[in-house]
């Protein structure tokens, strides 16, 4: 029987992880772990359970209590924000950032957007040798999301650091250093909001555009103060980090395919479809999550209720009953129904922020620099929930 294990994959894992998925997909689709758990890796199965709320559900803190303890910050934090709650949270937390990330909203934030890659993309002129990364692709959205909070640029430094290590405490296994990072962090970021939040209750901004007023006066069941500052954090840590990997991830896969960087470059316009076939062959998300409700049989397998399931994006993104020819990038490809933003009710509700982000960011990268060449020491962020780059240097001319 195939031999893995969330919290100690094999040799060269998290620099090519997709050998291992196809062997789950095709040997063990219901794949038991150590503690009971279960990794799922085919298309149609991960499509189902996003669908079917009744049966799986996202509320964690049944895992999340033993993980992190009851008491603790990342345990306060992680089960009251979205993306692991259910409704009725879930319901009103996600009509306010639906409501606020409306068209006029994405109109509003497009022009800044593109002056914010120019800037940087001029920032990194002159200079042969860069990290994408740092310069670049983690430059953009904390930027974005700073503006659709309206976070003063000033206090935008600690935003990544805090981000990665609070989003890192969704890593399968940690060490009591990351435990500790994790749970500074949510104390220090929840402080610093305290104080934001404060300042829009006395001076409220935009509604219309303004993503943080929005929820301070949001009509439909008005949050509780730590609902409220644990999903402005959740907004700017999910916003931040898979559009990050996102943009980094898809300059990586264009180093590698030139004919396929040509292509963009000579028609421009496929950018769109572009985007998306980058977050299907490199999801930055590498996993969800869902948890039983009751009993069920998945493909000869019986799993009990209660028991949490890994959802591998990463393997049914690359799945041959859904897509021709997976592993191949086609920009053109179309229809590209990938599980990149998850699925059901709780679809990413950021997806159109995070395609402008990457459309914008890809396509005039490749206009200023478009005989970019990676260099040695390209470093993955070491993570299995995540997939993308701590470090990806590059020389641009």
């Amino acid at each position: 029987m195939l031999d893995f294990v969330l919290t100690s994959p094999p040799q060269g894992f998290h620099d090519d992880p997709y050998p291992t998925y196809r062997a789950l997909r095709e040997d063990s689709p219901v794949h038991p772990q150590p503690d009971g758990s279960f990794v799922i890796s085919r298309y149609d199965d991960l499509d189902m359970i996003y669908r079917d709320t009744g049966r799986f559900i996202s509320d964690k803190r049944a895992v999340f209590g033993p993980k992190f303890g009851p008491d603790s910050l990342l345990y306060e934090h992680h089960t009251n924000s979205l993306v692991f709650n259910d409704p009725p949270l879930h319901t009103r937390v996600r009509s306010v950032m639906v409501g606020a990330l409306n068209p006029r909203a994405l109109a509003h934030l497009e022009p800044q957007l593109i002056a914010l890659v120019d800037r940087l993309l001029d920032e990194m002129e002159g200079s042969p040798d860069v990290d994408l990364i740092a310069a670049f692709a983690g430059a953009i959205p904390v930027e974005v999301i700073g503006n659709l909070l309206g976070i003063p640029h000033a206090d935008r430094g600690p935003l990544r650091d805090w981000s990665l290590a609070i989003l890192g405490a969704l890593e399968p296994k940690l060490t009591p250093e990351q435990m500790d990072w994790g749970n500074r962090s949510v104390a220090e970021f929840k402080a610093y909001l305290s104080q934001v939040v404060d300042d829009r209750r006395a001076l409220p901004g935009n509604p219309e555009t303004d993503v943080l007023t929005r929820l301070i006066q949001s009509e439909d069941g008005h949050l509780s103060e730590t609902e409220l500052l644990q999903n402005c954090i959740f907004i700017l840590n999910a916003g931040h980090e898979t559009t990050t990997n996102l943009i980094g991830n898809a300059l990586a896969l264009l180093d590698r395919d030139r004919d396929a960087r040509r292509a963009l470059i000579d028609t421009p316009e496929l950018i769109a479809t572009a985007v998306d076939e980058f977050l299907r062959l490199e999801s930055p998300n590498q996993f969800g999550n869902r948890l039983t409700t009751r009993e069920i049989t998945l493909h000869g397998t019986h799993i009990p209720a209660g028991t949490d399931l890994h959802l591998c994006i990463g393997a049914a993104n690359r799945d041959p009953a859904r897509f021709e020819n997976p592993d191949r990038m086609q920009l053109d490809r179309r229809p590209n129904k990938h599980l990149a933003f998850a699925g059901g009710p709780h679809t990413c509700v950021g997806l159109s922020v995070a395609r402008m982000e990457g459309r914008i960011a890809v396509a005039r990268f490749l206009q200023r620099y478009p005989d970019y060449t990676l260099s040695k020491g390209a470093r993955r962020g070491g993570r299995i929930r995540f997939r993308g780059f701590a470090r990806l240097p590059a020389r641009l001319s």
